[in-house]
């Protein structure tokens, strides 16, 4: 029997970002599946559109329209609003808490869905469900995770104790958790194990156009796509180890990301080994990293958190260099470059992340 289902996210197509992709997949699949979708999320250029063109009813979750402090200046001046941009995330979650009254207030009017689905990051999503949650609303709430929040291993600074206690009433409201991967679990509080189900990111496999023609023979092309964390997912000994290589190692490493400042250091002039590249958007992104010969995988610390690229990465089916910071292995980088792959990152069967299955899953928890 078909199901009325809402979904709440902060990211959405055109938005370029994992929590996006997690948001629309899904709500298309769902529709596909002959299912009633409606989707609260903030309006963009194309959002409405591109709803109506796949059956989605749009919702409009309102803008953020709390200013964010910006860094600027130089010297003591850049620090100070270094730190104050950092702090107002850390001690306040600001300003992605606008996102707690948004929900609340976009919800207010919502009622007879057989589910809620609510997608962080970020988590004042999950803790706005939870101010105004009942069952009036839907018959179950699902509250979907990336990373984890409390439980996160990979940023500099852990989130504020008392962020625990809005963590602690979504988990005790919600009646089901969905975690990515079966690690993410150990980001949770154990009292709330019993109602998390693993499902995995999903993508409609057929909407992947990949390069089929001959790799390169005149030099060895490699590439990462993702944001970089210092001292965690750092790209600094890698690249300098790239750049200790003899000028008769033709290559290039291209870089897509959102932190560019991690990179730009190690380009040197009169060189195109190391090459930052513009953000494109997924599609063609995985395109160009189809026309390589191996891509790069940047360790996270600890096992709650999975770059989601790595399911990208298993789609376009290149082989995977994965470099851990402070444990560089060169005779393995050396051996990727010789075009011998045996120690390749190992990656699940593919079949696990197709979005027909992803729904599936979702589906069976909806009474």
């Amino acid at each position: 029997m078909p199901k009325k289902i809402l979904i709440v996210s902060n990211a959405f197509y055109p938005e370029n970002s994992p929590r996006s992709f997690r948001t629309t997949e899904l709500a298309k699949e769902l529709v596909r599946q002959g299912n009633e979708v409606a989707v609260v999320t903030h309006p963009r250029e194309g959002t409405e559109s591109y709803c109506e063109s796949f059956g989605i009813k749009f919702k409009n979750l309102g803008n953020l329209t709390w200013p964010a402090p910006k860094v600027k200046g130089t010297g003591i001046v850049r620090l100070f609003w270094r730190i104050l941009c950092r702090f107002s995330l850390l001690l306040f979650e600001y300003p992605n808490i606008q996102l707690l009254f948004l929900v609340k207030k976009a919800l207010k009017k919502e009622k007879n869905y057989d589910a809620l689905i609510s997608i962080a990051v970020p988590y004042p999503i999950h803790w706005g469900v939870a101010r105004i949650w009942s069952k009036k609303i839907a018959k179950i709430w699902i509250a979907d995770c990336g990373d984890p929040y409390m439980g996160q291993e990979n940023d500099t600074f852990k989130p504020m104790f008392y962020f625990g206690w809005l963590e602690k009433k979504f988990c005790k409201k919600a009646d089901y958790i969905t975690v990515p991967t079966e690690k993410s679990i150990g980001g949770y509080y154990p009292e709330f194990h019993d109602k998390i189900k693993v499902i995995p990111q999903g993508f409609k496999f057929e909407d992947i156009q990949v390069y089929t023609g001959e790799l390169s023979k005149e030099k060895i092309i490699f590439g990462y796509a993702g944001m970089f964390i210092p001292g965690r997912r750092d790209p600094s000994e890698f690249l300098e180890y790239l750049n200790s290589l003899p000028e008769n190692y033709n290559f290039e490493f291209h870089v897509y990301t959102t932190t560019p400042q991690f990179v730009t250091p190690f380009i040197k002039e009169n060189s195109n080994r190391i090459i930052l590249k513009e953000l494109v958007p997924r599609e063609k992104l995985l395109y160009e990293l189809s026309k390589m010969n191996f891509v790069v995988n940047f360790e996270n610390v600890g096992n709650t958190q999975t770059p989601s690229k790595l399911i990208d990465y298993l789609i376009i089916e290149k082989p995977v260099l994965s470099v851990k910071f402070g444990d560089l292995k060169p005779n393995i980088i050396l051996e990727f470059f010789n075009g011998s792959y045996s120690n390749k990152m190992e990656l699940p069967n593919k079949n696990i992340y197709r979005i027909e299955n992803v729904a599936q899953q979702f589906l069976a928890l909806i009474p």
